[in-house]
């Protein structure tokens, strides 16, 4: 680690040619939501070299406001991130608005454009992508009056009649939490039949059931009037639920061979550490349903651990040429050997 007061002096290895080398870092961050500007802010202000590469596509860029961040509640989620950057550069950490095409053995970082950033250490925080239902309306509404966390907007729209899209296994129970909210939630099982017992469990809980299937999201002065089915009947409902496809963002992890569990998630211990050394992964891209501020906190602990590794290595490296020094020393004249 560096030993300066600024986290821009690494090691210069090369120049801004494509395909140069352009610094040495102890860390690179790839990924710029509050999982990887959390973990480099900790890791710089560690006086650790690091760089940041995002593309700049946060998963929350549609919602207007933020939820659930104890000081940052109902902020605009583009502006916690301008926030971030601006304090991450206070600190001399680089940021780099490129796409990441390959980390290549060593912990080169190859970046779109052709650059190269060399890393000691590694940390993934690509988030994950929404795969939306092909319902009309769908796409237009998301993260506006279409939701998908009832505690990240369920308060805004507390009372108010509520619709869920059963598109997805998990609908059944994403219906069943949201009459914490509002007492007047619909489930539209669309082209999911219902068994038994989640019709039972979804009638004791005083949710309503409207069989057919969704034709489109009806819309009316750009609000949501209702859900339109394809036989005509339009149900009103203020705001609706749908629970998405989250798939992770983690073909870099994949290409790095960090092993994966039953679900097809990257496993990592709680620090976020990965099967494969010198690899740290935080946010969606492991935990789908990690808030902005369980992001942050993934971020931070990943900085504790990979800044405590980094010291273990430096500390062995230390000793080796301690111990190397004083076997050249050449014994005093006349000592006993």
């Amino acid at each position: 680690m560096s030993d300066t007061k600024s986290p821009r002096r690494a090691d210069e290895v090369g120049n801004k040619a494509a395909g140069a080398v352009e610094k040495v870092y102890d860390a690179v961050v790839i990924g710029a939501g509050a999982g990887g500007l959390n973990a480099a802010l900790v890791l710089a202000r560690a006086r650790c070299t690091v760089a940041v590469v995002d593309g700049g596509r946060p998963r929350n860029a549609p919602a207007a406001h933020m939820r659930g961040f104890l000081s940052r509640d109902g902020m605009p989620p583009a502006d916690l991130l301008e926030a971030g950057r601006a304090e991450l550069t206070g600190y001399g950490a680089d940021i780099f608005d490129n796409h990441v095409d390959r980390v290549a053995p060593g912990f080169f970082v190859h970046l779109s454009g052709g650059a190269v950033l060399r890393a000691r250490r590694i940390v993934v925080a690509t988030g994950l992508r929404d795969q939306l239902p092909d319902i009309p309306g769908v796409r237009e509404r998301w993260g506006r009056d279409l939701l998908h966390c009832p505690f990240c907007h369920g308060y805004e729209v507390r009372d108010q009649p509520l619709g869920v899209l059963g598109t997805h296994p998990d609908s059944v129970d994403q219906a069943l939490l949201l009459v914490q909210w509002s007492a007047d939630v619909v489930h539209f099982p669309h082209t999911r039949p219902l068994s038994d017992q989640d019709r039972e469990r979804l009638t004791a809980r005083g949710v309503r059931t409207v069989e057919g299937e969704i034709k489109r999201l009806a819309v009316t002065d750009d609000r949501l009037e209702g859900v339109e089915l394809t036989d005509g009947r339009v149900v009103p409902r203020s705001a609706a639920f749908v629970f998405p496809r989250m798939v992770p963002n983690d073909s870099l992890l994949t290409e790095l061979g960090c092993a994966k569990d039953e679900r097809g998630l990257v496993t990592t211990d709680g620090s976020g550490r990965t099967s494969v050394y010198g690899v740290w992964a935080v946010g969606n891209v492991v935990d789908p349903r990690a808030q902005v501020v369980t992001a942050a906190g993934m971020g931070a602990a990943a900085a504790f651990a990979l800044t405590h590794d980094l010291v273990d290595e430096d500390i062995d490296r230390a000793l080796e040429a301690h111990r190397a020094d004083a076997l050249a020393v050449p014994a005093p004249q006349g000592a006993a050997v």
